[in-house]
């Protein structure tokens, strides 16, 4: 039996998207971009096989491919890709394909190691190598209707995985327990278990399931809640903790199908949370309502979040807003095809909001002894903003 994959992006897809970095490359005086990593080549060649993906400033990209070529040819609907099994016969190659040798190119230098560019400066020289992932970012910053659709899809699977959560949670099962039953919930809908984090040693598998004291745990991880993992090599989300009533208990997980994801909070509680916890997450909707009703195309993503910050502090919760003791400086993050993609609604972010962009938001609140908060990804659209994810947002209470 030949592979054959199940969904492969549209040709019409990737020109658009090849088309708008061009515009893009043209205001910086590139003669292309050379793309390696394997997030950007999924989103513009449709598939993740060993290669360089060349898109010349003006013209045809073209699918440079080292392994596996037959696959490549099967997955990705560029009009053109080539085995290139030697990659030092890449300055001919980019030589015959511009017409001239190159001058400017650029690389995707907040995720190439060092030594990778240290290869490719000593294998071009004369060419200046500048870094072109701000513009490959903005790029993938505003979603098509095809790729809401695919989120739209994982928002689903997720949907799936909450209407779970009550028939697996009950007093004393452990946090990593009551994980692995959700995490197979998800894996038997597709879910391909992996989650692509564009910043250096960002590293995540599923999310975060805590409760208790363990949301209040610190870790390394930039975001709003840590957790003690199961020990020091993976120093977040899950422990061995014993799940007790009265206490919150948080399933912030994010759904992946298809390459595309969506990232999503729920809380839900044995008995009855406290007093101080409960005001807190009333406050949480009314942070989220505000947000919405602000998000507009044109609305700056800064002035989002200050507004956010307000209410906090209003209600005098501020120094236990986006975190405790360490708050993170954002409220919402964009997401995709990785899980920090733009934009990011966060201090001195100061970028309009367009139609088309999506974005996790994930307004929270962390004491020391718990937390409360909720998260959903929604979509800019003219009107305003739209919920992608769905599912009861009041906290899940159980007898």
């Amino acid at each position: 039996m030949v592979y054959q994959p199940e969904v492969i992006t549209p040709r019409a897809e990737l020109e658009d998207r090849a088309a708008r970095l061009q515009d893009l490359m043209k205001a910086q005086d590139l003669d292309g971009v050379i793309i390696m990593q394997n997030a950007d080549l999924f989103y513009f060649a449709g598939t993740i096989q060993r290669s360089h993906l060349f898109i010349p400033t003006a013209g045809d990209p073209v699918l440079l491919v080292k392994k596996n070529y037959e696959r490549a040819t099967r997955e990705s609907q560029l009009k053109y890709i080539r085995d290139f099994p030697n990659v030092k016969e890449l300055p001919a190659v980019l030589e015959a394909l511009l017409g001239h040798p190159p001058q400017r190119l650029g690389l995707e230098l907040d995720v190439v190691p060092a030594n990778l560019l240290f290869f490719y400066q000593e294998l071009l020289p004369g060419v200046r190598i500048v870094d072109a992932s701000l513009l490959i970012r903005q790029v993938r910053r505003v979603k098509s209707p095809y790729e809401i659709e695919l989120i739209k899809a994982a928002a689903q699977l997720n949907f799936t995985m909450f209407s779970h959560v009550k028939e697996f949670l009950r007093e004393g099962i452990s946090e990593i327990e009551f994980a692995s039953q959700l995490e197979a919930v998800y894996r038997q809908g597709g879910h391909q278990c992996f989650i692509r984090w564009r910043g250096f040693n960002a590293e995540l598998v599923y999310g975060h399931l805590m409760s208790g004291w363990n949301l209040a745990v610190p870790s390394f991880i930039d975001g709003t809640t840590g957790g003690s993992g199961l020990n020091p090599s993976f120093p977040q989300g899950s422990g061995h903790k014993l799940i007790t009533r009265d206490e919150p208990v948080m399933v912030d997980y994010v759904g992946v199908l298809n390459g595309y994801m969506v990232d999503q909070a729920r809380f839900f509680c044995i008995g009855r949370l406290k007093p101080h916890l409960t005001k807190a997450y009333a406050v949480v909707i009314e942070i989220q309502a505000a947000v919405k009703e602000m998000s507009k195309p044109g609305v700056c993503c800064a002035d989002v979040y200050q507004a956010a910050v307000q209410i906090a502090h209003k209600n005098g919760l501020k120094d236990h807003f986006m975190g405790y003791p360490e708050p993170v400086s954002f409220i919402a993050h964009g997401i995709g095809i990785e899980l920090d993609e733009l934009p990011v609604m966060a201090r001195g972010y100061n970028v309009p909001l367009e139609e088309g962009m999506v974005f996790a938001l994930e307004p929270k609140f962390v004491f020391p002894d718990g937390a409360v908060g909720i998260e959903n990804t929604l979509v800019v659209t003219r009107q305003g903003l739209e919920n992608l994810t769905v599912f009861d947002e009041t906290i899940g209470y159980l007898p």
